[in-house]
């Protein structure tokens, strides 16, 4: 990394900060996924994303050879001029990504990068370097199931990287680290697992160092289950985070998204109703064009405008009844202490834990995944476990139900919401309507905490 003289000073307002006093103002905090390799078109997005009407945080979201540590292509894409799937932020000098910055990022707009990366040293210091604190990620969940990087080694990682961006205290930064668990829920993982996993991971960042971090749930296939999940990922975080700054983001759908315009628009505007119901700060968003391609800017910015609108309506509604429980903060809160217990140090507690089989991703098959966990979804989109291995998970009544998943069935219910909306979407477009509806927008800066 630069020396601390090199490096700009922070954004006037910090991410969690800026999160949490939108929050204040009850306005849901929206971000894309967004990332182009070439400077001029990175912040174009940026500037595209702060000018959107509804409140938005900027995303910086890196390439996959900066993600696996490819060095060598990151470089010769760069130099060749070839397009790549994101920003390679550790390949463009820190004072490239600085001009990206310069007049957004600088002036009351935070900006995070979105990595993916089991060992993200480089890009930490990359964006350190670059006037930037905020990221996303962890040891557990950018290691199972997206890379094969021994996860004793992502530990590893995950707390150099933590000490650098504790380090970066002293010089002006208010660094900020989200947990990247929803990813999990693509395993079609239930969500008491998702939410210890999240908890864990916070746990970790806080352990070593930071002082602002945010934890992730991804939207499932059941409402229902996703608030009771979400209330008591808080629950969780409130009772185990109480001397850091923290707050709930969630993910709209992470597996196989609708194909049609009007289905994706439905889980959106559905995600964004689940952050609202649930306190949630920040929603991630996902495109009508997410099924076929990456997004434009402009598909992007509908996307962050639609999630504003039906989170500002979802506000103005009347609220519903409590939400059953249904034993998710009971499971989750087993496999948190379970865990815990295994050693004060929690990077080797989750090590520990995956040897034994405490923590078990269903369907994932990396090598320190113990791969006897099984789970289903039933009629309603519930997920649910069908095989717990050795997992220390609480008596359920649905417990011991025979696994009904072959590759036949395992598909099915991959594919469970993406046919659900498009469905949907047919049966609305089918209905009369008397007048097109349009939701009415906001300035951008009306919206600013």
């Amino acid at each position: 990394m630069t020396g601390a003289s090199a490096r700009p000073a922070a954004p006037a307002v910090p991410f969690g900060r800026f999160v949490a006093r939108a929050q204040d103002r009850g306005r849901l905090v929206v971000q894309p996924r967004m990332g182009m390799s070439r400077p001029d078109r990175m912040r174009d997005g940026l500037r595209a994303t702060r000018g959107a009407a509804a409140t938005t945080v900027g995303t910086i979201t890196v390439d996959s050879y900066t993600r696996t540590g490819d060095a060598v292509a990151a470089r010769e894409a760069v130099t060749r001029g070839v397009a790549l799937n994101g920003y390679p932020i550790a390949t463009h000098d820190p004072a490239v990504t600085r001009q990206v910055l310069r007049g957004v990022a600088d002036d009351g707009f935070p900006v995070q990068v979105r990595h993916g990366s089991a060992r993200p040293e480089r890009i930490v210091t990359a964006l350190l370097a670059a006037g930037l604190d905020a990221t996303e990620g962890g040891p557990v969940s950018y290691c199972l199931p997206y890379s094969r990087v021994p996860l004793n080694v992502a530990v590893a990682s995950w707390e150099r990287s933590c000490a650098l961006l504790a380090e970066a205290r002293h010089t002006g930064a208010h660094p900020h680290l989200e947990t990247f668990g929803g990813c999990m829920m693509g395993q079609l993982c239930p969500p008491g697992l998702l939410i210890a996993l999240s908890v864990l991971e916070a746990l970790f960042f806080r352990q070593h160092g930071l002082r602002s971090v945010s934890l992730s749930y991804a939207q499932q296939a059941n409402a229902r289950q996703d608030e009771e999940s979400v209330t008591a990922l808080s629950r969780l975080a409130a009772a185990l985070l109480p001397d850091v700054e923290w707050h709930i983001v969630v993910y709209a759908h992470m597996g196989m998204y609708p194909q049609t315009p009007g289905g994706a628009r439905l889980l959106l505007e559905e995600a964004a109703r689940l952050a609202v119901r649930t306190g949630a700060a920040r929603l991630i968003v996902k495109t009508t064009a997410e099924a076929h391609r990456i997004p434009t800017v402009t598909e992007n910015v509908r996307a962050l405008e639609t999630a504003a609108a039906a989170a500002r309506a979802e506000a103005s509604a009347p609220s519903t009844a409590d939400v059953p429980d249904t034993g998710i903060h009971a499971e989750a809160s087993a496999l948190v202490d379970a865990v815990l217990g295994l050693d004060r140090d929690i990077g080797r507690a989750l090590v520990t834990a995956f040897a034994r089989g405490y923590l078990d991703v269903p369907f994932c098959l990396h090598p320190d995944n113990a791969g006897r966990a099984r789970s289903g979804l039933d009629a309603d989109g519930r997920l649910y476990w069908s095989a717990a291995g050795a997992m220390p998970l609480p008596a359920r009544p649905d417990r011991g139900r025979a696994p009904i998943l072959g590759a036949d069935g395992l598909m099915a219910a991959l594919s469970h919401v993406q046919r659900t909306f498009d469905q949907r979407a047919r049966t609305e477009a089918a209905r009369p309507r008397s007048h097109p509806g349009h939701a009415p927008t906001t300035d951008r800066w009306d919206q600013r905490p």
